[in-house]
C-alpha cells in the first residue's frame, strides 16, 4: 500500500528540486514512486499544477499505434491513426490514477503565495537515506497518510 506525502516549501522552485532528487533516488532504487505532482502559488495567487503522468499523451500515443495498425488491417491507415490518437487522447484525459486531482487542487488553495507543495504517493523508500538527501529542502509537512510517528520524523528530518 502506498503512502501520501505532502510537502510545502517556502518558495516557487523548490517543489521541482525535490522532485528532481526523488527521481534521482528511485533510479537508485532507494524509493519507489506511484505517483507524483507539484502544485505551485504564484505571488498573485494562482495555482499551477504539474503532473507527472501526462495521460492524455500517453494515450494518444497508444491510440495512435493502435489506430494506425487496425487501419492497416481495413485500408485506410490515416483514417485509423486519427481516431485512434483522438480516443487515446480522450481516454487518458479522463482516466485519473494516483493522487487526486481535486485533492491536489484544494490542498494547493492552502498554501501562501509565491510558494509550492510536492504531493508523493510512495510504495516503498529506504527511510534513513531519502530522509537524509531530502533534508537540505527545509520543507514543512502538510499532509500525510503516514502514523503520527512516521509523520514527526519526516517533519524532523525536513527542518534540519
Amino acid at each position: 500500500m502506498s503512502n501520501l506525502i505532502v510537502v510545502g516549501f517556502k518558495d516557487e522552485f523548490t517543489a521541482d528540486k525535490a522532485l528532481q532528487e526523488l527521481r534521482e533516488l528511485q533510479k537508485e532504487h532507494l524509493v519507489d514512486l506511484e505517483d507524483a505532482a507539484i502544485v505551485i502559488r504564484n505571488k498573485e495567487g494562482k495555482i499551477r499544477i504539474k503532473q507527472t503522468q501526462e495521460l492524455a499523451i500517453d494515450g494518444a500515443l497508444s491510440g495512435g499505434f493502435w489506430g494506425l495498425l487496425f487501419g492497416f488491417i481495413f485500408f485506410n491507415p490515416l483514417l485509423g491513426w486519427t481516431v485512434g490518437v483522438l480516443a487515446g487522447a480522450v481516454s487518458g484525459a479522463l482516466t485519473d490514477i494516483g493522487i487526486d486531482d481535486n485533492f491536489i487542487r484544494d490542498l494547493g488553495n492552502t498554501i501562501a503565495p509565491s510558494t509550492s507543495a510536492i504531493f508523493v504517493l510512495v510504495r516503498r523508500a529506504t527511510a534513513d537515506k531519502v530522509l537524509t538527501d531530502l533534508s537540505k529542502f527545509e520543507g514543512k509537512v502538510l499532509k500525510t497518510s503516514l502514523s503520527n510517528e512516521d509523520e514527526a520524523k519526516l517533519q524532523i528530518a525536513l527542518t534540519k
